[in-house]
């Protein structure tokens, strides 16, 4: 234990060299503050509210950057969906310049600014696969194994856990019966570009959410021939994001 306080004395997430130091020095390490899982746009806003009021943290991430799902699983044309009133994170408004409904590249540049102003300096490379209270020690221990280590596990012991992993961050693909035998490509959405490659191609989106209409949208402006499929009724708010994007293929159309 005295080890793990020892390795204490070097926490603090500005300083990513002392979590290097603590790693090394053993298997276990004992996290002055908060441990945060999770260096997306919730797992940022912690941190930065943390530091705001000088309270130690240490933020582990599975990827090489922060906001993985918006850096490398979202289609080019995406903005956000909500006015940017609505999507900023506390303590730091988005710039003046920005559009009503900032782009996702917009919101990218807004994050990366927003970590820097508040010096957050995730853990990169580190996926957590267990988490359990200590109740005896009154301690959350985390694994988390690190990729740059070929795998080496690393525990960090803290009272506290954070767990901003995003409901997102996994990939669900249903099974979907005599797919087996479809002989044309299958695509999730996470994958999903743009529809410049399925020009002149029919395809069929399953979903009408957000991102299914708006990949119908795009697959129409980029000479695709998409279909809907939808499992159930339409809801209001949708119904009425249909008829947006109608008007908006139509026009394209009486334009051409």
């Amino acid at each position: 234990m005295q080890e793990e306080q020892a390795a204490a004395d070097a926490a603090g997430n500005s300083s990513p060299p002392s979590h290097q130091e603590r790693e090394s020095s053993g298997g276990c390490c004992l996290v002055r503050g908060p441990i945060i899982v999770g260096a997306g746009p919730s797992g940022l806003a912690v941190a930065a509210t943390l530091r705001r009021h000088a309270v130690p943290f240490t933020v582990l991430e599975r990827s090489d950057g922060i906001a993985d799902l918006w850096t490398n699983r979202t289609y080019d044309r995406l903005r956000l969906h909500l006015p940017k009133a609505f999507c900023e994170l506390p303590h730091v408004g988005f710039p003046a310049d920005f559009p009503e409904y900032p782009t996702k590249h917009d919101f990218l540049r807004y994050l990366r600014s927003y970590a820097a102003r508040f010096a957050v300096s995730p853990l990169f490379g580190r996926t957590v696969t267990r988490a359990r209270f200590d109740a005896a020690a009154s301690l959350w221990r985390v694994t988390a194994v690190s990729a740059a280590d070929g795998g080496r596990a690393t525990e960090y012991a803290s009272p506290w856990l954070v767990v901003a992993s995003g409901e997102n961050a996994e990939v669900v693909e249903p099974k979907v019966k005599g797919r087996e035998r479809f002989a044309g490509e299958a695509l999730h959405s996470s994958a999903y570009r743009s529809g410049e490659r399925f020009k002149g191609r029919r395809v069929l989106v399953v979903g009408c959410g957000n991102s299914g209409m708006e990949m119908c949208l795009d697959l129409c402006e980029h000479g695709a021939m998409p279909f809907m499929s939808v499992r159930s009724g339409v809801s209001r708010p949708a119904l009425n994001y249909v008829i947006i994007i109608l008007i908006d293929v139509l026009e394209s159309y009486l334009i051409r």
